[in-house]
C-alpha cells in the first residue's frame, strides 16, 4: 500500500467538515508546516517540541550512525533484541516489528518487549541469552520494572559465564542526552544512543525509541520512513490533507454539540484482533488529549458490542468493504499511519484547547513513586494490602464505591457497572502473570453497564493510558485485578539485590495505581485472587451472570 485516505460518513462527517473549516480557517495547516509554536499560545510550546515532524528526513541520519552496530549485532549473531520500556517506547517498536507488508519478507531477528505486564515472556526471553541484545528505553530515568529486567538479565548473563565486560556490550541505552538514565548508562559502561530531549515521547515512533530496537531486530525502517516522506507534502495543504481531516473528525466530534452528544470515544478497528498500531495508538491520543478535564478515549471492539451516542469508530486499512460499525475508514501505510495519527493528536488537542505535546501530568510517576514507597515499607515482608470487605470463592473484594458492600461478588459488580456514569465507562486492569486479559470480561461487562469497556495489563496499560483516565474527562469506573504469585516460573522471580521478585513488584503496582484512581474520587473495586487459575474462571461465570441480569435496559435503576 502507497496511497492514504480518510473517508468518513453521517454526523461524524457534519462534525468534522464544520471542525475543519475552522482549522483552515484559523490557518492551521500553515501554522503546524512552519512549526510555529504560537499556535498553543505564545509560551504553551517550543518549537523543537514540533521536531517529530521532520523525523521522515532527520532519523535517516540516525540509521547512518548506528550502521555499525547493527553490522556488530549481525556477525555476533545477536539476533534476538529484548526491548525493556513501558508505554510509547515500547508500543511503536512492536508495532513496527508486526506492520510489515502483505508478502514481505519476516524480520531477520526477533523482538521480546518486556513491560511488567506479562511476566510470562521472561522465561522464553533468557532461553536465547546466547542470541539476547538487551535495549533500555526510556525517556526518563530506569522505571521499578526497568531496573528489576535489568538485574535479571545482569545476573543472567554472569551465570552464562559473561565478564563484566561482555555483559555492558549486551544492553544497549536509548535514552535523552542528559536524562538520569544517560549518566546510569555512563556509569555501567553500556551503549547509549541519545535521542532528542524536547521530543515528546508519545510523538516519537519515528525517533530512535521505535526506529532503533526494531532495527536491530530487522525490520525494513528505511521503509517505513520513506512512507511518513511521502505523507509529509499533504500535511502542509488546506485541501486534501488526511492528517487535517482526521484532527477535525476527532476534535470536531469530541468537542461536538448543539444537541448532539460529545462523541468522544472512539473504537479503533483493525483486521484480526488488533495489533500494537492501534495500542500505540491508544496511547498517543490518551497522552496527547487527555489534560485539563477533555480527553479522547480509545477502546477496543470486544469493549463496544453495540452502538452507543457517544462512541465513534475507525477502521485501519479495511478491506474493500468497510466494517458495518465504522463511521471513519483510514487507509495508509505503516510509515504514513504513524506521521498520520501524530498530526492528527496535535489538530485536535488544538481543537480542545490542550497542549498536545507535554507528557501526562504526574499521576503515572506518582503511581510508581508509591509503589517503591509499598515495597520500601515492606521491607521483604507483606505488602500492606488493607483488609478485604469480605472474600467470595477465593476472590477477595476490596471496594469503595461510597456505600455498603454485602458478601456477595455479584452484587459488588452490579454496584460497580452501577456507578459507571451515562457519559462513562468501564476500565478494567489486570496485574496477573499469563494469559488472562480483560478482553475476556469486556464484552459482558459493556452489555451489563451498556457503556464501553476498555481493558488492558498494568503497568503499561495504565502507563500508556493513564492521563486520558486520571486527568481527562474522570468519568470512567474502574475493576483492577491482582492475584498471588503462581508457583514456579518467572511470576514468582526474584529480582538480584532487591528485597523482592516480579510477583510482588507487580502487586505493589497494583495497589499504588488503586490509591491513585481513589484519591480522584474514582469508583475502584480491587479483586485480588489467591488461586489466579482458579479465579479467573470464577470471575468470569460472576461477570457472565451479572451481565445477564442487567442486560435488559428495564433492569437499569
Amino acid at each position: 500500500m502507497s496511497g492514504y485516505d480518510v473517508l468518513t460518513r453521517g454526523d461524524v462527517l457534519h462534525a468534522a467538515l464544520q471542525a475543519r473549516d475552522y482549522l483552515v480557517g484559523c490557518g492551521v495547516p500553515g501554522a503546524l508546516a512552519g512549526k510555529d509554536p504560537r499556535l498553543w499560545g505564545r509560551r504553551a510550546v517550543d518549537h523543537s517540541r514540533l521536531g517529530w515532524l521532520d523525523l521522515p528526513a532527520a532519523s535517516r541520519g540516525l540509521l547512518e550512525q548506528i550502521d555499525g552496530l547493527v553490522a556488530e549485532t549481525r556477525y555476533s549473531g545477536l539476533d534476538h533484541i529484548v526491548l525493556i520500556g513501558v508505554g510509547a517506547e515500547a508500543l511503536a517498536a512492536q508495532a513496527i516489528m508486526e506492520g510489515r507488508p502483505a508478502g514481505a519478507a519476516a524480520p531477520a531477528g526477533e523482538l521480546t518487549v518486556l513491560d511488567g505486564a506479562d511476566t510470562a515472556a521472561l522465561d522464553l526471553a533468557l532461553e536465547r541469552l546466547d542470541r539476547t541484545l538487551v535495549v533500555l528505553s526510556s525517556k526518563a530515568g530506569v522505571s521499578l520494572e526497568g531496573d528489576a529486567y535489568r538485574r535479571i538479565f545482569t545476573a543472567a548473563f554472569r551465570e552464562h559465564g559473561l565478564s563484566e565486560r561482555e555483559i555492558a556490550g549486551r544492553f544497549l541505552v536509548v535514552t535523552d542526552h542528559g536524562s538520569p538514565l544517560h549518566d546510569f548508562a555512563r556509569q555501567c559502561g553500556y551503549r547509549v544512543g541519545l535521542t532528542d530531549p524536547y521530543l515528546p515521547g508519545h510523538f516519537g515512533a519515528l525517533s530512535a525509541y521505535g526506529l532503533v530496537p526494531a532495527l536491530l531486530a530487522g525490520a525494513d525502517v528505511h521503509r517505513l520512513l520513506d512512507e511518513a516522506e511521502a505523507l509529509l507534502p499533504s500535511l502542509a495543504r488546506a485541501e486534501d490533507n488526511p492528517g487535517l481531516l482526521l484532527g477535525a473528525i476527532l476534535g470536531g466530534c469530541a468537542q461536538q454539540g448543539g444537541g448532539g452528544a460529545a462523541r468522544d470515544k472512539v473504537v479503533l478497528r483493525e483486521a484480526g484482533r488488533g495489533s500494537a498500531l492501534t495500542d500505540w495508538i491508544a496511547q498517543l491520543l490518551a497522552v496527547g488529549t487527555g489534560k485539563r478535564g477533555r480527553g479522547v478515549l480509545p477502546f477496543a471492539p470486544p469493549g463496544v458490542p453495540q452502538e452507543l451516542p457517544d462512541v465513534h469508530g475507525i477502521a485501519i486499512n479495511p478491506g474493500a468493504a468497510a466494517p458495518a460499525e465504522a463511521d471513519t475508514s483510514l487507509w495508509a501505510p505503516l510509515g504514513a499511519q504513524f506521521l498520520l495519527w501524530e498530526y492528527a493528536t496535535a489538530v485536535t488537542g488544538w481543537l480542545l484547547g490542550v497542549n498536545p505535546f507535554e507528557a501526562g501530568g504526574t499521576s503515572v510517576q506518582e503511581a510508581e513513586d508509591d509503589a517503591a514507597t509499598l515495597l520500601r515499607d515492606a521491607a521483604g515482608g507483606p505488602l500492606d494490602e488493607g483488609r478485604p470487605a469480605f472474600v467470595d470463592g477465593g476472590i477477595e473484594v476490596h471496594a469503595d464505591l461510597g456505600q455498603p458492600v454485602g458478601g456477595d461478588l455479584a452484587a459488588v459488580l452490579a454496584g460497580l457497572l452501577d456507578r459507571v456514569p451515562g457519559t462513562g465507562y468501564l476500565s478494567v486492569v489486570s496485574y496477573l502473570s499469563g494469559e488472562f486479559s480483560g478482553r475476556y470480561l469486556a464484552p459482558a461487562l459493556a452489555r451489563g453497564a451498556h457503556r464501553p469497556v476498555c481493558y488492558g495489563a498494568g503497568p503499561g496499560y495504565l502507563h500508556a493510558t493513564g492521563p486520558v483516565h486520571k486527568d481527562g474527562p474522570g468519568t470512567g469506573a474502574f475493576l483492577v485485578v491482582t492475584g498471588d504469585a503462581p508457583d514456579g516460573g518467572a511470576g514468582d522471580r526474584p529480582v538480584p539485590g532487591r528485597p523482592y521478585g516480579l510477583a510482588r513488584l507487580q502487586l505493589a503496582r497494583g495497589l499504588a495505581e488503586v490509591r491513585a484512581l481513589r484519591e480522584r474520587g474514582l469508583p475502584v473495586v480491587r479483586l485480588h485472587l489467591r488461586d489466579p487459575a482458579g479465579g479467573v474462571g470464577r470471575l468470569a461465570e460472576v461477570v457472565r451472570s451479572v451481565s445477564l441480569s442487567m442486560s435488559s435496559p428495564s433492569a437499569r435503576p
